[in-house]
């Protein structure tokens, strides 16, 4: 007879096996989390049609196991967006970004949030902290924030850009395109970059709906003067397409993957512009 707490006899093995797997994921991810067993992977955002030099660096939070693998974010990120893990990964991230900016004068670096992050306090403490021991890393931090988050809770997430601003921190729209944009709430934000979701990149040289949708958005992120990324970038046709039609900036593994090392001879920190 089923009890509450057991598998009902209906369960597959399969589910239930697919069950105890993920409930170990957590755990682990909880225990590395708590251990700061993390890494940042950086991948860079070249200038486009030059010499493929870093504008800037993303990135990218990695969650080690107890012997040192790297965890598949796609296994647990979903699950831990609404919980406290959700913010202490934030917050990690934070800190190790602050710490590489700290170490080397040159490097510009982008950090991805979660709205839902904003007012954790852990998040502001690390945040001011690292400020404090060095003012100079403010203006080389970038925040990202997707497009589906930012426009869910357009309100908070607008009074926190304005804070930050303040700060000489700045911001970047992820993922645009790729979500529901409410333009009403949209032209109130003041996001310094905007990086246009890759799928609109694939085949950009030969696709005509891409090439139309991305001048569309192309021409918005000027028209509130947006400095312009372009995500996704498998291929030099797409490349040079993005680069004809005067796209600033591009992201993709045809430049680099995601690497836990950058070439520190190869990156700068000028100021952005919507002029590149």
């Amino acid at each position: 007879m089923w009890q509450p707490g057991h598998p009902a006899e209906s369960e597959s093995p399969l589910a239930t096996a697919i069950a105890m797997r993920d409930a170990g994921m957590m755990e682990t991810v909880k225990t590395a989390l708590r251990l700061d067993r993390v890494a940042l992977a950086f991948q860079p955002v070249v200038r486009s049609g030059g010499n493929g030099r870093p504008a800037f660096y993303e990135a990218l939070l990695r969650i080690r196991d107890e012997k040192g693998r790297i965890l598949p974010a796609q296994d647990f990120i979903e699950a831990i967006e609404t919980r406290e893990e959700g913010r202490l990964m934030d917050c990690l991230a934070l800190k190790h970004g602050l710490a590489a900016l700290a170490a080397d004068p040159q490097l510009r670096l982008s950090i991805n949030m979660s709205p839902r992050t904003i007012g954790y306090p852990a998040w502001e403490v690390t945040l001011h902290a690292g400020l404090t021991e060095n003012p100079t890393v403010a203006e080389r931090l970038i925040i990202e924030v997707t497009e589906t988050s930012a426009m869910t809770m357009p309100d908070l997430v607008k009074d926190f850009m304005d804070r930050m601003h303040l700060l000489g921190v700045s911001f970047a729209l992820d993922d645009f395109g790729a979500g529901y944009t409410s333009f009403r709430h949209f032209k109130d934000f003041f996001f310094d970059i905007v990086k246009i979701d890759g799928s609109f990149c694939t085949r950009i040289d030969e696709d005509r709906d891409n090439q139309v949708l991305m001048a569309a958005m192309v021409s918005i992120a000027r028209q509130f003067e947006m400095f312009v990324v372009v995500e996704g970038v498998q291929r030099r046709e797409e490349a040079e397409y993005l680069a004809s039609i005067g796209v600033e900036c591009l992201q993709g593994y045809y430049f680099a993957a995601p690497s836990m090392t950058y070439p520190k001879d190869d990156h700068h920190a000028a100021p952005l512009n919507a002029t590149g």
